[in-house]
């Protein structure tokens, strides 16, 4: 799943819009709104797993009908309902995603472990709703899972207090933001993440190994330059991208996280983890990060024994 931290969020819509567009990244404005999702709809009922149901669903996400994958255990429910881990997928370009392609084996490890599962088709992938603007400048992605969060809520069989959360690369920013957001996410494992303050991600983000590419002047202009003609370059004398920035608000973390990154990836740079378990550790937050020598972007040679930390991690927190 290769990452592109400049295909998406295209925009020429004025100083207003792009301004309105800073104020909604903003922590402090997510913080704010409200995510009620809706109930599922079962769009269509998938082939069964080895001890779970899959399910083709859908959901209202400001306004937007998103669709997403829904696994459900098939054994005895607990009493309380089954806990939950949310499914944060990285970059897919959009035209190509679908909704039962990729990650299909990560899906199957924590389903058939009893949890329900839910990966959301952000919009604008797959049959989903609205325009894919990305997921660094644009809060659309965040918003999305945390109305699928809203919407997992209201289930029966859903256990509230048990939701936890997995990302990978651009899933893995989505999952940080969540986490300093709402309090619902009770515990985050992320991989290969993006998961560094906007600085870093600015001035050390190298897409294989090459320099990031220059936006071409057009009318579609990618979210870095959007955001910097607007509000100035990251720097830590720039208020704006504090403000849109995880970082300051680590101490809010709504659980533990554990991070894992090969240092042989050459799509994101081990160094951004690296960056947030140390910073999550001077402030004596649980965190756990676990590096793999000479393995990829996603962890293919160390695959089995990621997948075994991860779900471990999952259970300490999210098991009765």
């Amino acid at each position: 799943m290769s990452e592109n931290p400049d295909a998406e969020m295209v925009l020429d819509s004025g100083l207003i819009a792009i301004t309105q567009l800073g104020e909604s990244l903003k922590i402090s404005t997510l913080r704010a709104r409200e995510y009620p999702g809706s109930e599922f709809v079962i769009e269509e009922t998938l082939s069964r797993g080895s001890n779970y149901q899959r399910y083709r669903v859908s959901y209202l996400s400001d306004g937007l009908k998103i669709y997403g994958l829904l696994t459900v255990p098939t054994g005895a429910q607990p009493e309380s309902g089954w806990p939950v881990i949310v499914f944060n997928h990285g970059y897919i370009p959009p035209a190509q995603y679908r909704t039962t392609e990729r990650y299909v084996s990560y899906v199957d490890y924590f389903a058939r472990s009893g949890y329900i599962v839910f990966k959301s088709d952000y919009r604008g992938h797959g049959s989903s709703e609205g325009d894919a603007r990305g997921g660094y400048g644009s809060p659309d992605y965040t918003i999305d899972v945390l109305n699928g969060v809203g919407s997992l809520k209201r289930r029966s069989d859903v256990n509230a207090q048990r939701i936890g959360m997995w990302g990978h690369s651009m899933g893995g920013y989505i999952t940080s933001r969540a986490m300093v957001i709402t309090q619902d996410v009770k515990v985050g494992v992320i991989w290969g993440g993006v998961v560094a303050d906007y600085p870093q991600i600015f001035n050390s983000w190298r897409r294989g190994g090459s320099p990031r590419p220059t936006p071409s002047p057009s009318n579609n202009r990618n979210w870095r330059q959007v955001l910097t003609e607007q509000f100035g370059q990251p720097d830590g004398q720039n208020t704006f991208w504090q403000e849109i920035s995880a970082y300051p608000y680590l101490s809010d973390t709504s659980g533990p996280i554990q991070l894992h990154h090969a240092k042989g990836d050459a799509t994101v740079p081990w160094e951004f983890s690296q960056q947030l378990a140390d910073a999550l550790t001077a402030i004596n937050k649980p965190t756990e990060i676990y590096l793999y020598e000479g393995d990829d972007h996603d962890i293919t040679q160390n695959f089995s024994l990621a997948m075994r930390r991860s779900l471990e991690f999952f259970d300490q927190t999210l098991r009765p």
